[in-house]
Formats: structure tokens, sequence, C-alpha cells
């Protein structure tokens, strides 16, 4: 088990890599949100997500909860009218999860059985967005998502140099075979 010491207003960039090399190596984390601490997964893991599940004594029932960096993640795992939007722009970052209908890019696994949704949340807490934020975990968030629903997912980058972090996921998912 690897224990690292993040600066709560000032998260080390070293750390925030090892630990986003944790998630993608398939570890479970425990990581600091707004209100408590969370465990967390890679998107679409399988077997961290039992884990999770073994963990926290959950049923095959339980509302699972995608964090999410801003607004433009909630409306690639949920569909969000205009006056949804409104409400979310306004009440975000924040506490509180929002239980949306989820769209066809969430795993089937993480939505709930029968309602088809999901949870949504927009932390503002420095660590758990430098997690979220770091480009290679998106790499990696994009081939649990391939590997999850067997279909092409999309990878943007806004930066030309931010785009290099893209490289080791990108690997992994062409030797895996994966539609990225």
């Amino acid at each position: 088990m690897l224990h690292l010491r993040i600066h709560p207003e000032d998260p080390q960039a070293r750390l925030i890599s090892q630990a986003v090399e944790r998630i993608r190596a398939g570890d479970v984390v425990v990581y600091p949100t707004d209100a408590a601490y969370a465990i967390g997964c890679q998107i679409g893991n399988k077997n961290a997500m039992e884990r999770i599940s073994q963990i926290r004594g959950l049923g095959p029932k339980h509302q699972y909860a995608i964090i999410c960096a801003d607004l433009s993640d909630i409306s690639t795992y949920a569909k969000v009218d205009n006056a949804m939007y409104r409400l979310l722009k306004n009440n975000t970052p924040a506490v509180t999860t929002f239980i949306l209908p989820a769209t066809s890019e969430v795993p089937r696994r993480l939505m709930h059985p029968k309602k088809k949704t999901i949870g949504l949340r927009v932390p503002s807490n420095h660590v758990c967005q430098m997690l979220l934020r770091d480009e290679r975990s998106a790499a990696y968030i994009a081939c649990g998502m391939a590997a999850e629903c067997g279909e092409p997912v999309v990878l943007t980058c806004t930066g030309s140099t931010a785009s290099r972090n893209y490289y080791p996921g990108m690997t992994e998912a062409y030797y895996r075979k994966l539609p990225l």
C-alpha cells in the first residue's frame, strides 16, 4: 500500500503523478473531496469497482458517482437540458452529487440498474481537481471507457505540449487493441 502525503492547498505535481499512475495500474485510491474522503478508481475498471464494493459493503443497486473536473465533463456523462445546465452552473463546484440520466458514455456497471442514472459531482478540492486534470489520467480514463463499451472514445487536448502526456495511455490502448 502506497501512502502519499499531498499538501491540501498546493498539491505536489510529482505526488499527483504517482497517484495517477496507481489509478492507471488499476488500484483503488482514497482521495480528499470537499466533504470527506472518497474511494475511487479508473472509470470502467471492473476489478477496482468490485474492490470498492467490497470495502464499502455496497449492493448491486448502489448509485455510483463520477467526479468531474468541470461542467463540460458532466455533459459527457449525463443528459443535461438548458434548465439543468443553468442549475448546475449556479451550484457547482459543490459538495452536492447530482443524480442525472446517464449518457451512453457511462459504463453500465456505474449506472443505477433500473433508472439508468448516474451521480455526478464537481468538487473544488485542489487535490481532487489536480487528479482529474492530469492529462495522463484522462488518457487512462478513456482507455477504461473504451474497454467497457467496446466503442471508440475520442480524446481531445487543448495544448500541443499537453498532448504528449496522452502517449502512455494511448500506448496502452494500442497494445490492448482498444478503440481510442
